[in-house]
């Protein structure tokens, strides 16, 4: 197919916020009938995201392939359905819930002679609107050129502009020699661009660092309120600790962390942590750029993993969350399971299979405050398991420390011998950790 002279510029098929509401065809792929809930219900949730970024949805389309095509993803006959289908709608934009390669999507786009974009590029525009705070503003700009770099050509004539330079009407985006050194230089910016941006990133994070480290010492027990996106954790939160945090009926509708001090009836002062959301297929890219900000879950002592028992999807997401775990190394913390909005979950079997699959759960209702009786009764249990009994002997001459022994554990005995001060104390294992080198060990 001849290009258009109506065809966009490539380097405007990159979302951006602050365009008008486009309309979209999303597509989704699936393999036997047998996959076709599931493939409606993945199109469902690329619904959500769309309409998170404020596009509309025109049309949900699931197409049965026997086979991928290297070229353009889907096979010659399909695409020519959708395209048709496409063209029908007048939709402004295409969007695959799949992740395309960069030349599938080149080719999509000549086939489509509109904007096509994969579920990685809408869920970094999603990120990228809902980023409030600078750490999380700097980790997805560097998501998001990590994305770009393999798709140069789109970027060239947008990094021309930025430049003062031109090429006719855009088309030298494309033309050889000039268009290839183009591209060389545009792998330098982006080199440098990634380099300053790493550079404040770890800035930001060695000040999140000392705080932590002050957290550490001073001994509160950490929770960090996980799970699938949308499943109500910020709601969780603002109903114990009226935090105040932003909540709406959308995806990713949090991805700052919060951290509010909280204190369970047992007048233990704890922290908890609102943390963002995860996702089907969450990108690695988006994995590695958010790790530091999901270290605030990595670091907790105790997860509350909270599960949304009114999606027809709950299973797959209460995996998805597990997967994710284990890729950032959490997946051996101690994890309370909260089964959320039990007051609206129409299919109770469900409910007995997730409590059958994750046997420490309680059940809630964050929005009604229903069961949290139960939740903190369960909170307090874990945290008596992260204690234990340990001896001591620590030199007078640093009384700060056994003050701080005495301060935070449960005294059991407490004896002098010489210059030493002996001390057998029911402690958070934080603060056994913290004075190892004092620990008496027990002779095996």
């Amino acid at each position: 197919m001849k290009n258009d002279k109506t065809v966009k510029d490539e380097s405007d098929f990159i979302l951006h916020e602050e365009e008008k509401k486009q309309k979209a065809l999303l597509i989704s792929v699936y393999q036997g009938n047998k996959q076709l809930r599931l493939c409606e219900e993945h199109l469902e949730e690329l619904a959500l995201l769309a309409y998170t970024f404020g596009i509309e949805v025109a049309k949900k389309e699931p197409c049965s392939l026997r086979k991928f095509d290297a070229s353009t993803y889907v096979s010659k006959g399909k695409l020519e359905e959708l395209i048709q289908i496409a063209n029908e709608l007048a939709v402004d934009l295409i969007i695959f819930d799949d992740e395309i390669t960069p030349a599938q999507q080149r080719n999509l786009q000549a086939a489509f002679n509109k904007p096509v974009i994969d579920r990685t590029e809408l869920i970094l525009g999603v990120f990228a609107q809902r980023a409030h705070t600078k750490e999380a503003r700097l980790q997805i700009e560097l998501a998001k050129i990590k994305y770009e770099a393999p798709r140069l050509k789109r970027l060239w004539t947008h990094l021309s502009r930025q430049q003062g330079t031109s090429g006719s009407g855009g088309g030298g985006a494309y033309l050889k020699g000039e268009g290839e050194k183009q591209i060389e230089i545009d792998k330098r910016i982006l080199k440098r661009k990634m380099d300053v941006l790493q550079k404040e990133i770890d800035d930001v994070k060695a000040v999140r660092e000392t705080q932590r480290l002050s957290r550490v010492r001073s001994a509160i027990p950490v929770f960090a309120i996980i799970g699938y996106t949308n499943a109500g954790k910020s709601t969780l939160l603002n109903a114990l600790t009226d935090a105040g945090v932003f909540v709406e009926d959308k995806l990713f509708a949090t991805l700052d962390t919060t951290t509010r001090k909280f204190t369970l009836p047992n007048n233990q002062d704890i922290l908890i942590v609102d943390t963002v959301g995860f996702i089907r297929k969450l990108p690695h890219l988006l994995v590695a750029a958010f790790k530091s900000t999901l270290e605030e879950a990595i670091e907790a002592d105790i997860l509350l993993h909270l599960i949304d028992v009114s999606h027809p999807m709950a299973e797959e997401q209460a995996a998805t969350t597990y997967e994710v775990l284990q890729e950032l190394g959490a997946g051996k913390k101690p994890i309370i399971t909260v089964l959320n909005k039990i007051d609206q979950c129409e299919h109770p079997h469900m409910i007995h299979r997730i409590r059958m699959s994750y046997p420490k759960n309680v059940q809630i209702s964050a929005l009604k405050k229903i069961g949290f009786e139960e939740l903190q009764e369960a909170m307090i249990q874990e945290l008596s398991r992260q204690r234990q009994v340990a001896e001591f002997r620590i030199p007078q001459s640093d009384y700060g420390s056994v003050s701080e022994i005495i301060r935070l554990g449960h005294i059991l005995s407490q004896d002098y011998e010489n210059n030493d001060v002996l001390l057998k104390v029911d402690l958070p294992a934080l603060i056994v950790d913290k004075y190892a080198h004092y620990q008496i060990l027990a002779e095996r």
